[in-house]
């Protein structure tokens, strides 16, 4: 297992430095002109010549490349154009949200979608089968910007003043402030300077904040704020979840094995959970692991509809400003994630399935 993870995580390295790659050329391919974003369309020339110099953008892409590879590797991804601020505090300040909303929705899409393919393929061709299955070929269907308005619509202003309105936008209530965890333990200030920024990123998480200080109407007043978007944005990967899990259900259930347990007479609960559910555990793994790409796009809208500042909201904004640091820095961090998720799901084959041994 040990040397299977290592050679997964060497593996990995080309594809983030082909990403790397990628994502810089792409970026500085964008139509438009940086100076002329930032500036407006009225920008001289000299003006513009002065904000690429001090921007770095006179020199050569190939020079302009290998400066980002060595800031990289010392964990620096520069100042953004737009805000003049270090990228790293930006990510500091938005990426909590967006794993806060991408965790919800998932842990959301899987405790529904999964129940849904099982119940589908046990009850196949019934009713029931028919039901789920419509809805989930129509949750996959539903663009998230659609289902996002109509969700807000329908909970804040419809059934506005009821016991199950929800708020349409923001992440927490308007004078909301849940205090940081390294603030009431007395962490990270040392000589009176605050020292220890990843400290603020797990305080940004504010479920996780909140919980580890106790406040609870802090807790509560987030996770209001967060079912519309989760809702929003684990329809899809719900929808595909259910009918992958219904596919592999039914491909199981057609085995000798299952036959077998049935004629020793189990129980049929037995033989759907212990024997089919576990041996079709592989493919729906896969796709549970391939669906947080999916999130991370539908963040993209999700957090425009529901105003909330995350990684989603911010990467368009930058794309438009041509903020080159931050669409470089994100497009980063979600590759890495993505990689670290098939890595998970990889090294969950020998748990769900002892015969496969990943040495």
């Amino acid at each position: 297992m040990t040397q299977y993870t290592i050679r997964r995580i060497l593996y990995s390295i080309p594809v983030l430095i082909g990403i790397l790659i990628v994502t810089f050329v792409i970026a500085r391919s964008i139509p438009g002109d940086p100076c002329k974003a930032m500036l407006g369309e009225k920008a001289t020339a000299e003006v513009c010549e002065r904000f690429n110099r001090e921007q770095g953008l006179d020199k050569p892409i190939p020079v302009q490349f290998w400066i980002y590879m060595k800031d990289i590797a010392r964990g620096n991804f520069g100042r953004s154009i737009r805000y003049s601020r270090p990228v790293t505090i930006i990510l500091i300040e938005r990426l909590p949200l967006t794993l806060e909303l991408g965790a919800i929705a998932l842990i959301l899409a899987i405790l529904v979608g999964i129940p849904l393919g099982v119940l589908s393929a046990v009850k196949r061709n019934s009713i029931i089968d028919v039901i789920t299955m419509l809805i989930a070929n129509t949750g996959v269907s539903m663009p998230v910007y659609w289902l996002g308005l109509m969700l807000a619509y329908v909970f804040a202003l419809v059934l506005r003043g009821t016991p199950i309105a929800l708020p349409p936008s923001g992440r927490v209530t308007a004078g909301v402030m849940p205090t940081p965890f390294y603030e009431v333990f007395g962490m990270a200030v040392v000589d009176g300077t605050f020292k220890y920024h990843f400290l603020e990123f797990f305080a940004n998480i504010y479920t996780f904040n909140s919980i580890l200080v106790g406040e609870w109407d802090v807790l509560w007043d987030t996770l209001k704020h967060l079912i519309l978007p989760s809702v929003a944005l684990s329809t899809i990967p719900l929808s595909i979840i259910a009918r992958m899990t219904r596919s592999s259900m039914l491909e199981v259930l057609r085995q000798d094995y299952i036959r077998t347990a049935r004629a020793k007479g189990l129980r049929e609960r037995l033989v759907i959970l212990k024997h089919a559910f576990r041996n079709a555990l592989l493919p729906i793994s896969t796709i549970i692991g391939l669906q947080l790409g999916t999130l991370f796009a539908g963040a993209v809208l999700t957090e425009s509809i529901f105003g909330l500042a995350g990684v989603g909201r911010m990467l368009f904004e930058a794309i438009t400003a041509r903020d080159f640091p931050i669409v470089q820095a994100f497009t980063v961090v979600i590759a890495v994630g993505y990689v670290i998720a098939n890595l998970l799901v990889d090294l969950s084959y020998a748990f769900i399935d002892p015969r496969i041994k990943l040495d």
